[in-house]
């Protein structure tokens, strides 16, 4: 059995769990999310403790009731607390800024850059140069961070470009003559 789907979730206070087969709807002071367990997963809830079960002895089964109890514990903190991620822009003239349901991007191209907000996401831009990307799904806020970073990765020779708040960038020597 998975070392990590042997763990049973703790359903904390303010969280309500509705189980039927295998739909999921997790309720909590953020929002609901739903989720639907693989055939090879055995949910099961008594009182505040929630369980994923493998059906079947194959690796398969095992890996992914590990996986269906990482992804549900996931839900459980989302409701509750949420989560967040931070990124910087670093370069000359590179802004961010949110006009309604989309994230306008400068960052020295010959165009600024659209970005539409996914359904589920928030994002704000405390300053110019800094964006915070929250919602429900820590799976969706970091999709949507990575997709961000993509339009314009740091570059190893000046640091010049999108990253995620406190990642180090390796600044590379340039070619001396």
């Amino acid at each position: 059995m998975s070392r990590v789907a042997k763990n049973p979730i703790t359903v904390p206070k303010g969280v309500t769990i509705t189980l039927k087969g295998q739909d999921l709807t997790i309720k909590g002071s953020k929002g609901t999310i739903e989720y639907r367990a693989h055939d090879l997963v055995k949910l099961s809830h008594e009182g505040d403790i929630l369980r994923t079960v493998a059906q079947g002895e194959t690796v398969v089964a095992d890996a992914i009731s590990g996986t269906a109890r990482a992804n549900i514990n996931n839900m459980i903190i989302g409701v509750t607390h949420g989560f967040e991620r931070k990124l910087e822009l670093i370069g000359v003239g590179y802004r961010a800024q949110v006009q309604g349901k989309k994230l306008n991007l400068t960052l020295g191209f010959s165009h600024p850059v659209n970005y539409d907000i996914p359904h589920g996401i928030t994002i704000e831009t405390p300053t110019q140069t800094e964006v915070v990307i929250k919602g429900l799904s820590k799976q969706l806020v970091g999709q949507v961070a990575a997709e961000i970073r993509s339009y314009r990765p740091p570059e190893p020779y000046k640091g010049k470009g999108v990253r995620y708040a406190g990642e180090k960038i390796e600044l590379k020597e340039t070619k001396k003559k």
